[in-house]
């Protein structure tokens, strides 16, 4: 539902309830503008299905709908701007309002000990606390000096400054001249102490390591098996060969091969001898 809002305050919000309301400076409008410039039956807003519609009443200086001139029935929204003559009103939406309110209320300070202990005090611009009644945020602890620190958002980030205070400022137990603070972190001025509230973080998460995880790692090339082919009708199939066996058959055949060579060269040289002697033996003879 819309509510209808004067820009120099003259009387309190109208809310828009009824399906028709008239606006001029005639007695009989639901809402009277006795004004320069506004006709006697100015202009009118209608509700229909929960959307609201205004029109002018061919009034002489016409009716404004964001600094425009309406020519027809135009449909009416959160946050626009109204101009009959010389009034001026604005319109909105509470519900929407209120929800956009929550949405920009991401930091508060909460009182944990000391004066106003349970409070919740929400952070917005530049905060200072102190003794002083200027502070915007005033502690009559007589531990702490008149501007004691001052608390102010920078890009959505919640800072503090400690403003040359006699006691100083300790944010999670330790002094601190400037700080930027977290959600969860913890401040002591004097007796008092501050618990920081502020919108949650998504944090990524790390991929874990473990360091006693095997790791598999290429050491060498295995011939690859041929494919078998599909025994015949009847007969068994051959048995699948193992590559590392394979691998390691072939290694031991190539370590091999030399010597196998030098035994069949000594037998020949062997077998020469014997063949010479027998000869010399038989021409002796």
């Amino acid at each position: 539902m819309l509510k209808l809002h004067f820009k120099d305050g003259r009387q309190a919000p109208v809310w828009l309830v009824e399906e028709r309301i008239t606006l001029g400076r005639d007695r009989r409008n639901q809402l009277v503008l006795d004004d320069a410039g506004i006709g006697a039956f100015h202009a009118e807003i209608r509700q229909e299905d929960g959307l609201y519609f205004i029109a002018d009443c061919d009034s002489e200086q016409g009716t404004f709908v964001n600094d425009e001139r309406i020519t027809s029935r135009y449909q009416l929204r959160h946050g626009d701007h109204l101009r009959l003559g010389g009034v001026e009103l604005t319109l909105s939406d509470p519900s929407r309002a209120q929800a956009r309110d929550e949405a920009t209320q991401r930091w508060f300070l909460q009182v944990m000990q000391g004066e106003h202990e349970g409070k919740k005090f929400h952070v917005s611009g530049a905060m200072t606390f102190g003794r002083s009644t200027r502070c915007e945020l005033c502690f009559s602890d007589a531990q702490l000096s008149r501007r004691h620190c001052e608390f102010f958002l920078r890009d959505d980030v919640l800072e503090v400054k400690d403003l040359a205070s006699a006691n100083g400022l300790l944010v999670n137990g330790e002094k601190v001249s400037h700080a930027q603070l977290k959600p969860g972190d913890q401040l002591r001025m004097g007796s008092v102490a501050l618990l920081v509230i502020g919108p949650k973080v998504e944090i990524e998460p790390v991929e874990h390591v473990d360091e006693d995880a095997t790791l598999f790692v290429r050491a060498v090339d295995l011939p690859l098996p041929k494919p078998a082919k599909p025994p015949r009708s009847g007969v068994a199939a051959a048995p699948t060969i193992n590559p590392l066996h394979a691998a390691a058959q072939a290694q031991a055949q190539t370590a091999a091969t030399p010597a196998s060579n030098s035994l069949l060269r000594a037998a020949a040289v062997a077998l020469g001898l014997v063949l010479v002697i027998a000869a010399g033996l038989v021409f002796l003879a």
